[in-house]
């Protein structure tokens, strides 16, 4: 959602260049965030004989901070309002910003029996996609829906957290 949120921003601020911003965005985007899902998951793997007890609770915890995160985003963080240029640096910054999450879902890969090649592979795909759909919102107005598509995300990522806790 984070990636998601970023690239309606973007689109509103650079409206002109949506078709090539938007796939250089879902391109970064993608790679990152799969990248972080490999890094989290390596962790993972290393840690999880100490907490395999503490899976479902741990699992919730994480969902809930991320989706408590996103919320708090949503009203609180003023990063999609910088006027920047478009470089590639600036790509990378905001790549890295938006797939730390993707860490801590790569780390909870390992409570489940979930292949990390598919997860990836869907995850780079949606990352991808919504990026890509996320400018073309943008540069149709897309700052009333910034925000919103965050707090949905976010409230979703808690649901989730709490019905694995109850299982």
């Amino acid at each position: 959602m984070d990636s998601f949120a970023v690239s309606i921003g973007m689109g509103t601020k650079h409206s002109r260049k949506n078709v090539f911003l938007g796939f250089y965005l879902g391109i970064y985007f993608a790679i990152f965030h799969v990248f972080m899902l490999f890094i989290g998951h390596v962790t993972g793997l290393g840690l999880y004989q100490w907490i395999a007890p503490y899976a479902n609770l741990l699992s919730c915890v994480l969902l809930v901070f991320l989706g408590g995160k996103a919320i708090y985003g949503s009203y609180f963080d003023q990063a999609d309002e910088l006027d920047t240029d478009v470089t590639h640096k600036v790509m990378l910054l905001l790549a890295f910003i938006t797939s730390i999450d993707a860490m801590a879902a790569g780390f909870s890969l390992t409570l489940f029996d979930i292949s990390v090649f598919i997860a990836g592979f869907v995850i780079a795909a949606v990352v991808f996609l919504f990026s890509w759909i996320g400018v073309f919102i943008g540069t149709k107005g897309g700052t009333y829906l910034a925000g919103k598509a965050e707090i949905f995300g976010g409230i979703v990522l808690i649901l989730v957290g709490f019905k694995i806790l109850l299982v």
